[in-house]
């Protein structure tokens, strides 16, 4: 159920932030809801999910966003479908958009900026090595870096942590000489200190229902 202030809290967003809303725990009428209320950008953390929300919302001007772990074997079914991937972290799924993707997908690489092992991403230092070989990608459009901070961090921390992304990546602007234009960083507990750092967009999900 969409909490009841929605308006109001969609007004504390700034106008230039992306707000992603998460939907992997709610069901269509409350995207469609959502949808109502000026929210258009959707992401969904796994295929099956994605799948069948795509095929009953497609009558909807929706930008899907696909933001949890992408395995290979299920990648055919999705890239062809959404607007962005949050969630590159290999080699090996980025020769599989190259091999079947009909357009130039947006992606995000997923950064393990504290190198959690429960956690996919591609580790921090080897992240400018993997723009380089992205570039040899031409199906693939490197539009910006996605990080999740670790759960239950205090502010001080997670400003830390969102702050070693930014700098991350204007780090490798700068040295590769290219742009990457947005940071994909913070949820429902942690995006004001995101918003502070610099998110271009937030994957909200709870904050958004009652």
């Amino acid at each position: 159920m969409i909490r009841k202030d929605i308006k109001d809290f969609l007004k504390t967003i700034p106008s230039d932030v992306t707000l992603v809303a998460a939907t992997k725990y709610v069901d269509v009428d409350d995207m469609n809801e959502l949808f109502r209320m000026g929210i258009t950008n959707f992401g969904e953390n796994r295929t099956e999910s994605f799948l069948r929300k795509y095929s009953l919302l497609n009558n909807r001007e929706i930008t899907w966003h696909f933001i949890g772990h992408l395995q290979r074997n299920k990648a055919l079914d999705v890239i062809n479908k959404i607007d962005f991937l949050h969630s590159l972290d290999s080699l090996k799924l980025a020769k599989v958009i190259e091999d079947h993707c009909t357009h130039k997908l947006k992606c995000f690489i997923e950064v393990s900026i504290n190198l959690e092992e429960n956690k996919n991403g591609v580790p921090y230092y080897e992240v400018e090595n993997f723009v380089k070989e992205l570039q040899k990608f031409s199906k693939i459009e490197l539009v910006g870096f996605m990080m999740m901070a670790i759960k239950a961090s205090d502010e001080e921390s997670l400003d830390s942590q969102f702050k070693k992304l930014r700098e991350l990546r204007d780090k490798i602007e700068k040295k590769l000489n290219i742009k990457i234009p947005y940071l994909s960083m913070g949820m429902s507990d942690d995006y004001k200190s995101a918003l502070n750092e610099g998110a271009t967009h937030i994957r909200l999900g709870r904050i958004l229902y009652n």
